[in-house]
Formats: structure tokens, sequence, C-alpha cells
């Protein structure tokens, strides 16, 4: 069986005008990923990253204390759904601060606005659900295709909440638990060959679970 290394992004940087970027945490957390793979003798033979920055910074991050000499390829399924798109279908165009600066306000909204995207209920949103879960599949596909025994992926929540539900085969709401509770640098491990694809392991974070980094264990 090969493995998939499933990697929600470091922290980015929440609230500020430019979220798509690695906060000074963010990039801890990934160097600290890196140096537990390394310590468990981790090596990887393919790469797969998502198009955004604090994709490829988290990558870098890992590459600090990893050695990973193959480059990247870049997949585009890997992405976040455009959550301020779906946020502005939502408020038709006029989206409260809160919304997007508050971390209580903005989680108990992306819960309700997930749920009427996955409903169909959002109004011209920036992709619909079902190209949403399509282009999620077709990352997955092209990560596990055959030539690699363990591969490494760099992703956001929301593709993780849809692997980790379409690998239980759960009903599609559970993406939305399972994305609330994917915390920033940790990873999944799939198992997989070309008949079966299963989980192994959700939302592992080694690298901060010691009580003198506690405080580097955040959730967006």
């Amino acid at each position: 069986m090969a493995e998939l290394f499933w990697v929600r992004h470091g922290q980015a940087s929440f609230g500020q005008d430019n979220y798509d970027a690695l906060s000074e945490t963010g990039w801890e957390q990934c160097r600290r990923l890196g140096a537990v793979f390394a310590a468990q003798g981790l090596t990887f033979d393919r790469v797969v990253i998502g198009s955004l920055v604090r994709h490829r910074e988290s990558l870098e991050g890992i590459k600090e204390t990893l050695s990973i000499e193959i480059e990247p390829e870049v997949h585009a399924g890997l992405n976040e759904y455009d959550f301020h798109g779906l946020l502005g279908s939502y408020y038709d165009g006029i989206v409260p601060d809160e919304a997007l600066q508050d971390r209580r306000t903005h989680f108990l909204k992306l819960k309700e606005v997930l749920a009427l995207w996955q409903q169909n209920e959002i109004e011209d949103p920036p992709e619909s659900w079902g190209d949403f879960k399509d282009r999620i599949a077709d990352a997955r596909n092209s990560a596990c295709r055959p030539g690699a025994k363990r591969v490494l992926a760099v992703t956001s929540g929301g593709p993780t909440g849809q692997m980790v539900a379409t690998a239980l085969k759960a009903p599609e709401e559970m993406m939305i638990t399972v994305n609330l509770q994917v915390k920033n640098a940790s990873y999944s491990r799939f198992v997989f060959n070309e008949r079966v694809f299963y989980l192994n392991g959700f939302n592992a974070t080694p690298h901060l679970d010691d009580a003198s980094v506690s405080h580097l264990l955040t959730y967006s």
C-alpha cells in the first residue's frame, strides 16, 4: 500500500489585508512538522501543492527541516474554496467586517454558509459545490496515480474535510464538521492502491503536542 500525507497549511494571516501568506506562527508550525517527518525517517517521492501562496510557503517551511529534493507539482484542485466569495454571494456583495475579522463570528457564519452551499442555496457562488467536490477528487487521483509510494500534499482545511468525508463514505455534511476541526500544519494519512483508499490517521500534530509549544496550536 502507498501512503498519502495530506497536510493543511500553516497558520495564515487571519484578519489581515492579505490572508494568503503564512504568519510567523505558521512558519514555525511548518518547520516543526518537517522536523517530525525527518525524525520519523520519512522521505517522499512525489510532492503536490495547491497554487496558493500559503501552500508554497508551508512547503518551504517544511523543507527548512526536512530534505526534499524533488520539485513540487502544482494542482489548483488542492486550493481552498473561496469563502470570501461565498460570503459576498450570501450578503449580496456587502460583507460585515465581523464576519471576516472576528474569529467566533467567522466560524459560525462559515458553518452556516457552507451548509447552504452544499444545498445549492447560495445564489451565483464562485464555484458550485459539485465543482468543488470534482476538483478535490481530481487532485486526489493525480496525487495518487501510480509511480509513487509516499506522497506529500499541501492543501487547505476545506479539501481536507472533503477528503476525509469521502474516504469514510460519510454524509456530505460531515465535510463541514471535519473542516472546522482541522488544525494548522496538521496532517492526515491515507493508504491506497489501485483498488482502495483508506483513512489511516486524522489531524495529527505531534510537533505541537508538547505543553511548551501549546501557543502554536491554531485553527485559522
